[in-house]
């Protein structure tokens, strides 16, 4: 959810399991109390808010501090998802999500568990190499602090490279908990949309495979091939802990009430 989001989580919260949990961004176009607001929401109707760190919107450590503060006095510190953010140039001192994780006021606000970003089909402006050069000092320096992680995948259409993705994480002796980014049911011009800012492979056979329709761009789509063939092809002893992360792209309500009928369907 965003910080706009409060009434739409208000609406959609009988169709949401209590203790889910709700990632809340970072945007720029919005305040700390807009996020704060938001996280408090989500605490008060019984889900586990995750706020979003974005640390190139960071523009002081007395501007982290101030946030940090704030979850804490709402009662929603303990998660957190640090990111780097969209800005190409850092507004303060804090380059990326590793600043962040290694300047110590996490823990100092009562943060425990720390999610970081994972990315399947890639990632647009930084090689693999990068990625996972990146990707094992993030884990490393989470263990040096006694912070608990997790990885939260970007969203895409194709099960392959998860999978694949996946296997390499477990390969390189990561045993954290998985969330395998979905997009949630939404238009298609819209999910080509955001694939396109994020660098998600959206080929003919992909598309064929996901159920997108390349030519009938005012349609919806849902993620329902995808999670099926993930979960056919989920494998404990190898994948370890996987589970799902909804992007709301269609809506918080239109969301929760898909994953709502799709468990009954079966």
């Amino acid at each position: 959810m965003t910080g706009k989001d409060v009434e739409n989580l208000h609406a959609a919260r009988d169709s949401i399991p209590p203790g889910t949990r709700i990632n809340v961004t970072f945007l720029g176009n919005e305040d700390l109390e807009m996020r704060l607001a938001a996280a408090r929401a989500a605490r008060a109707h019984g889900f586990v808010p995750v706020p979003h760190i974005s640390a190139r919107r960071l523009g002081s450590s007395e501007m982290l501090e101030e946030f940090l503060a704030g979850l804490r006095d709402a009662g929603a510190c303990e998660n957190a998802m640090v990111v780097a953010g969209d800005p190409a140039t850092p507004e303060g001192p804090y380059e990326d999500s590793m600043s962040l994780i290694r300047c110590g006021l996490l823990e100092r606000y009562g943060v425990r568990h720390v999610s970081v970003s994972g990315y399947p089909d890639g990632h647009p402006a930084l090689d693999e190499r990068a990625l996972w050069s990146a990707f094992d000092e993030k884990f490393a320096a989470l263990a040096q602090r006694r912070l608990a992680g997790s990885v939260l995948t970007q969203f895409g259409f194709d099960v392959d490279p998860v999978v694949t993705w996946i296997e390499a994480v477990r390969g390189r002796g990561v045993d954290a908990p998985i969330r395998v980014g979905v997009p949630g049911p939404a238009g298609v011009k819209r999910l080509l949309s955001y694939a396109k800012r994020f660098g998600v492979g959206t080929g003919a056979t992909i598309a064929k495979k996901y159920g997108l329709s390349l030519t009938s761009l005012m349609s919806t789509a849902g993620p329902d091939r995808f999670i099926r063939e993930l979960a056919d092809r989920y494998d404990a002893g190898r994948h370890g802990e996987v589970k799902l992360h909804f992007y709301t792209f269609g809506g918080l309500q239109a969301t929760s009430e898909w994953i709502a009928d799709f468990r009954t369907a079966g």
